[in-house]
Parts: structure tokens; C-alpha cells; sequence
């Protein structure tokens, strides 16, 4: 017999997804595209995809004007320690021979 999932594990429905974008900021939106975009430039430079990882430093170093306007102060304290972080390990990746 076939199991059904939990009301926990069920996937959302199309108006739950609706209700979702409905409700979230556009500053919260590029607030957590950001994030994800730092934990992908983290993971390139693990692997060394040097390349890609720029590229993700570069995008998050262009939501900052946007998010200065969007988030608190103390939100866009955080992201930016964030970004700077990035920045020096990509500086000690590119520095160091592979």
C-alpha cells in the first residue's frame, strides 16, 4: 500500500506559491538571492572554480546599492561583512598556486 505523505511533507499548492510571492518583499527576495549567491561563490571557491565564483562576487556586489534601500541597517551590516569575507578568500584562492 502506497504511503501518503504527512500534511508536512506535502508540497505546496499553486496558491500557496501565490500567496508566498504575494507577501515577500522585493528587498527580502534580493535578500535571500544574495545569500544564495554567496554560498555558491563559497562553494566554487572550495573547488576552485575561480571564475564562477567572481562572477557570483560581482552579482552580490551589485544588489548592495539596491539593498542599502530595502533592508535594516544592521541586515546589510551582516551581508556586507559577508561579501568582504568573499572577497579575501577569493583573494588568497587567486593568490595561491593550485
Amino acid at each position: 500500500m502506497a504511503k501518503t505523505p504527512s500534511e508536512d511533507e506535502q508540497q505546496p499548492t499553486v496558491d500557496d506559491l501565490r500567496r508566498a510571492i504575494r507577501e515577500i518583499t522585493v528587498g527580502q527576495f534580493l535578500l535571500s538571492t544574495g545569500s544564495t549567491l554567496a554560498s555558491l561563490a563559497f562553494g566554487k571557491l572550495e573547488t576552485r572554480e575561480l571564475e564562477q565564483a567572481k562572477v557570483a562576487i560581482d552579482a552580490i556586489q551589485a544588489l548592495m546599492p539596491v539593498l542599502e534601500t530595502q533592508v535594516e541597517p544592521e541586515l546589510l551590516r551582516d551581508f556586507d561583512s559577508a561579501l568582504a569575507n568573499l572577497k579575501i578568500a577569493y583573494a588568497d584562492a587567486v593568490a595561491r598556486p593550485e
